[in-house]
C-alpha cells in the first residue's frame, strides 16, 4: 500500500540476468543461516570465496526494503491530511494529485539531469504510458478522492490487496500461467474486500458498496497495472530511472494543473499546516524518495524476500493513522485485514509453486 510501490515478486523476471541475480542472492542468505557463525566451509566442492560481503548485502537491503515499506505506510493518513474529511475538507482531490505529481517530477527532473540519464528508447513509452496512467494520475487521484470519505484504517484493509491484484495483472498482461490455488486465493481476496465494505456499510446503518471504496478497487486495479508496466522497463532504464521518467513525462501536465487547481485566498484561510505536510510528503516520499530506498532493497535484498515485508504495510498504515489523524482500529479492520493479508501470503506461495 504504498503509492506507486514496484511490482512484487511474481512480475519480477523469473529467467535472464535479473531473475539469477535474486536467486543467488537468496541462496545466500539460506546457506549463510544454515551455516551459522560457522564461516566458509573448506573441503571438497566448498566455496573458495567468503560469501559474507553477500550476506551483508543481502541483509543492508533487507533492512532498506522495511524502511520503504514503513515510508509507503504513511501514503494513506498523508493523503488523508491533506485532502480532510467530507466534516472538514482541506486541499481539493485534483490539486493534492497534480501537486504531488508535479513535487515528484521537479526532483526526477534534477535526478536525471545530475546523474545524465539517457532518453528512454522507443519501445519503452508505451510501458512507460501505462505505468503513468496508473501510477501517477490513476492511483493518485482516486485514493485522494476517496480519502475524503473514508478513513485511513478503513482504506487500509481494501487496499492490502494490491500484491495480490498486482500478481494477477502480471499473469494476464504478460500472458504468465498461475494456478487454479493462485487464482483461488485471488477472488477469495477480492471477495473478503467486498463482504468488509458491505459489513462495514451495514455497521454505520446501511447495507450497500460505498462509492468511496469502489474508488479504491479502482486504484487497486490501476496501481496494478503501472507496476506491471513499470516493471516491465525496469531492467533496462534502472529501477530509480523509472519512477524518475514517470514523473518527468507527467510533469508538462501536472504543473499547470497543480497551479489551476491551486486552492484561492478564500480557502487558503482554512487549510491547516497538516495538509500541507500531508501534500509534502506524498510527493517527495510516497511518490518519489521512498522507492530509491525500496528500489535499492529489491535488488540487494532479493524480490521475493522483499515481497514479503509489504505484508506488514495494512498494519503499519493502521498503526500511523493513530497519532497522525486520531483514528481508532477497531476489531472488524484488523480482522479483514488478517484475512487479506493472509489470502495474499498464500496466493504468493502457490503463486511461486505454479
Amino acid at each position: 500500500m504504498a503509492d506507486a510501490r514496484p511490482a512484487p515478486a511474481l512480475v519480477q523476471p523469473r529467467d535472464g540476468a535479473g531473475a539469477g541475480h535474486h536467486r543467488a542472492l537468496d541462496g545466500a542468505v539460506g546457506a549463510a543461516a544454515g551455516r551459522g557463525a560457522r564461516g566458509p566451509r573448506s573441503g571438497r566442492g566448498a566455496p573458495l570465496v567468503s560469501e559474507t560481503a553477500d550476506v551483508r548485502r543481502v541483509r543492508i537491503g533487507f533492512w532498506l526494503g522495511v524502511l520503504a515499506m514503513a515510508l509507503f505506510a504513511v501514503t494513506l493518513p498523508a493523503t488523508r491530511m491533506a485532502t480532510g474529511s467530507d466534516q472538514d475538507p482541506q486541499l481539493s482531490p485534483l490539486f493534492v494529485t497534480a501537486a504531488r505529481a508535479a513535487l515528484a517530477g521537479s526532483l526526477s527532473a534534477a535526478y536525471l539531469l545530475l546523474t545524465r540519464s539517457p532518453l528512454p528508447a522507443r519501445r519503452h513509452w508505451k510501458s512507460l504510458a501505462l505505468a503513468i496512467a496508473g501510477n501517477v494520475i490513476g492511483w493518485p487521484l482516486l485514493l485522494a478522492l476517496a480519502m475524503r470519505s473514508v478513513t485511513a484504517v478503513h482504506a487500509a484493509v481494501i487496499v492490502a490487496v494490491v500484491p495480490l491484484a498486482t500478481a494477477a495483472c502480471a499473469a494476464l498482461m504478460l500472458h504468465a500461467r498461475e494456478s487454479v490455488g493462485f487464482w483461488l486465493c485471488a477472488v477469495l481476496g477480492a471477495a473478503l474486500v467486498v463482504v468488509f465494505s458491505l459489513v462495514r456499510a451495514r455497521t454505520g446503518g446501511g447495507f450497500a458498496f460505498h462509492w468511496a471504496d469502489a474508488l479504491l478497487i479502482g486504484a487497486v486495479l490501476l496501481t496494478a497495472m503501472g507496476y506491471v508496466a513499470g516493471a516491465d522497463v525496469t531492467a533496462a532504464l534502472g529501477a530509480e530511472r523509472v519512477i524518475c521518467w514517470m514523473c518527468v513525462v507527467a510533469l508538462p501536465l501536472s504543473l499547470p494543473l497543480a497551479l489551476w487547481f491551486w486552492p484561492n485566498s478564500a480557502d487558503l484561510a482554512h487549510i491547516h499546516a497538516s495538509a500541507w505536510i500531508g501534500v509534502a510528503y506524498v510527493g517527495a516520499v510516497s511518490m518519489w524518495s521512498g522507492f530509491f530506498a525500496w528500489f535499492r532493497g529489491m535488488d540487494w535484498g532479493g524480490p521475493l524476500r522483499m515481497s514479503q515485508v509489504l505484508l506488514l504495510q495494512p498494519f503499519l498504515a493502521m498503526f500511523f493513522a493513530v497519532p497522525l489523524l486520531g483514528e481508532r482500529v477497531d476489531a472488524l479492520s484488523l480482522g479483514f485485514a488478517l484475512a487479506v493479508v493472509a489470502t495474499v501470503a498464500v496466493g504468493r506461495k502457490f503463486g511461486r509453486a505454479g
